[in-house]
């Protein structure tokens, strides 16, 4: 009798162990969407564009004060370090500043005219413009992400290309993206009127 009920124990310990073996997966699934729902709000907030400015740069700084932002230890400028090259031609009050890391003007330069900081230009799909934009979307990509304030103009040299104009939420802040004949964003320009507009820079 003894023999027979110590056989039934045994019988009933071996359908309980399956349950506790399969807690490690399911624990280990629910926290695999956590991890990748995380990685996009990350890449978006990298870019220091603003409708307003730079980092910690504004549009209307003199150079005096420009330079001073963009050297300051405290400052969120991480994107360069070292001295800005670019100065104004004799007769020219319209000129580019270049930070260090940058490889080329065409990719990314800053606009100062007057003695003001008022734009700057963006050839790199590297970065992110402000709303989240960038080089190498279509046109149907820009308007949804701005909808309805996306001004649609000709290209002034390109045949079916066009600028893309986008009016900041606040302030006088413009965005501008510059497509191709086939709609892909090749270039883009935030500043305030009238030096965003100016289709040749400062030429």
């Amino acid at each position: 009798m003894a023999a027979a009920l110590a056989l039934a124990g045994c019988g009933q310990a071996g359908p309980s162990a399956p349950p506790t073996a399969e807690a490690p997966p399911v624990a280990a699934s629910s926290a695999r969407p956590a991890v990748a729902t995380s990685t996009p709000a990350t890449s978006a907030a990298d870019t220091m564009a603003r409708y307003d400015g730079y980092g910690d740069l504004r549009f209307g700084m003199d150079e005096a004060a420009f330079e001073k932002a963009s050297f300051n230890k405290a400052s969120s400028n991480k994107a360069w370090s070292g001295e800005l090259k670019g100065a104004p031609e004799q007769g020219s009050t319209c000129f580019y500043k270049t930070p260090a890391w940058v490889k080329s003007s065409k990719d990314f330069a800053f606009m100062f005219e007057a003695g003001h900081f008022v734009r700057y230009d963006v050839g790199s799909a590297k970065e992110l413009a402000p709303g989240g934009g960038k080089v190498g979307m279509d046109e149907a990509q820009i308007r949804a992400l701005y909808g309805t304030r996306v001004q649609a103009q000709p290209h002034k040299y390109v045949d079916g290309a066009k600028y893309l104009r986008i009016a900041a939420p606040q302030g006088d802040g413009v965005l501008l993206f510059e497509t191709d004949e086939h709609g892909k964003v090749t270039r883009w320009r935030m500043g305030v009127p009238p030096q965003v507009d100016y289709v040749e820079g400062c030429s």
